[in-house]
């Protein structure tokens, strides 16, 4: 009977620990906002930064909220990469136009324009931004959003951030700061690649730290007045699955929260053309490394031997649906964390390289797609990774130099940490 009763505690208590779990769920800006009645838009007159990701815990458009909020006064959209609606593909230029649904103008903000123009502001007291991010540099959205605040600081409009989850969590940094000289639309801020924060706490960064100088980083740096409607129960060791909430793909290769995890690990390398496939065209994202040439079974021998912490290989065989290798049979691995917190998830895509030189040195990435090292570097936020890892493809060659910003980036940003 003891044994029983014990049992049936231990289940009990499972089961009340699933349902506590089950029901904590985070409130994304957007609900945090509107429970507060919408407090710092009443009367304005508002624009709107956002896409499909913009949306509440119901799938409502935050475009769709605050244009049938009462005494929100919501007057404009703006498009940025893929459109507010989502219906622009990746890199293709998105048009000035019209919302179908609420008949508001759209003015793009990728196509001939990346920054507002005065005229597109003109007539506004605040513009708001909601989109989800990724936790990742290169990722376009956050260079959008500094451009939007530069824009407003310029005519002084006020800047509201609806913050949202950052998939990678609060506590991962990795990768080296940019360097001047290599700013650009991929590379816009002097942070890390992996930033470790939500993008209410980034935005706070860049305005309060002097980050804010224009595509190039050569501009003098603007300041904006700026709020941030923090989330209500997300804390820093939350990953996006934890949160309660729905995903919506952001842009169209970032179809689930893990692909957001998978494109700092995969995507530098897919830079490159002509040399490894990295799922895009396929089903899996930025989760796979392949190509024609390859021995998938001596690429993940050769990655087995590294011993590296928290990321596991398997051999994968695979026919893009799209690309230049669509329908073709492809060879080669694809890795999963085993310890999230432990692996160096930055550094997956540079060991794999270096396994495929020690197999295949014939297969230089910087010599077969010669005319993407510029990208690269943009990417990278230097050209020292390209020439120093070019010459060998060793990752001992650049571990301290990509390492080296993390500790003091983590200790400058706590003091814009929002949560715990």
């Amino acid at each position: 009977m003891l044994f029983r009763n014990c049992f049936r505690y231990i289940a009990c208590a499972s089961a009340l620990v699933l349902s506590l779990a089950a029901s904590a769920q985070v409130k994304p800006g957007i609900e945090v906002l509107e429970s507060r009645g919408f407090e710092g838009l009443i009367g304005k007159r508002v624009g709107l930064v956002t896409n499909p990701s913009g949306v509440d815990r119901n799938l409502r458009s935050t475009i769709d909220i605050l244009y049938n909020a009462p005494e929100v006064r919501l007057k404009k959209l703006f498009a940025p990469e893929h459109g507010v609606r989502g219906d622009a593909y990746a890199g293709s230029y998105v048009p000035d136009t019209k919302d179908p649904a609420t008949g508001l103008p759209v003015y793009s903000i990728y196509g001939p324009h990346r920054k507002p123009t005065a005229e597109m502001i003109s007539g506004l007291d605040i513009v708001v931004y909601d989109i989800q991010d990724i936790g990742s540099r290169s990722y376009t959205f956050i260079s959008t959003l500094g451009l939007v605040m530069r824009a407003c600081a310029e005519q002084g409009v006020e800047v509201m951030v609806l913050d949202r989850p950052n998939p990678l969590g609060g506590n991962k940094v990795e990768g080296c700061l940019v360097e001047d000289g290599f700013h650009s639309f991929v590379s816009e801020f002097k942070i890390p690649y992996i930033y470790g924060l939500t993008v209410g706490e980034l935005a706070m960064l860049i305005n309060e730290e002097g980050l804010n100088c224009g595509e190039k980083g050569n501009e003098p740096p603007l300041k904006c007045k700026l709020s941030v409607i923090p989330m209500a129960g997300w804390r820093r060791d939350m990953r996006y699955p934890d949160t309660g909430l729905p995903w919506v793909l952001p842009s169209p290769n970032i179809p689930y929260p893990q692909s957001a995890v998978n494109y700092p690990s995969a995507g530098i390398a897919g830079e490159f053309q002509g040399y490894l496939n990295i799922g895009i065209g396929y089903t899996l994202p930025f989760e796979v490394f392949a190509a024609e040439w390859i021995d998938a079974d001596a690429l993940k021998r050769k990655l087995d031997s590294y011993a590296l912490p928290g990321v596991a290989f398997r051999t994968i065989h695979f026919k893009p649906f799209s690309g230049s290798l669509a329908g073709k049979l492809i060879h080669g691995v694809q890795y999963h964390y085993t310890d999230f917190e432990a692996a160096t998830c930055t550094l997956t895509q540079f060991y794999v390289m270096q396994a495929v030189n020690e197999l295949y040195p014939e297969k230089n990435p910087f010599k077969l797609s010669a005319g993407r090292n510029s990208m690269f570097d943009k990417v990278c936020g230097t050209d020292y990774v390209r020439i120093q890892f070019g010459k060998r493809l060793k990752v001992e060659d650049i571990l301290d130099r990509w390492c080296r910003d993390v500790d003091s980036f983590k200790k400058l940003s706590r003091k814009y940490y929002l949560y715990p």
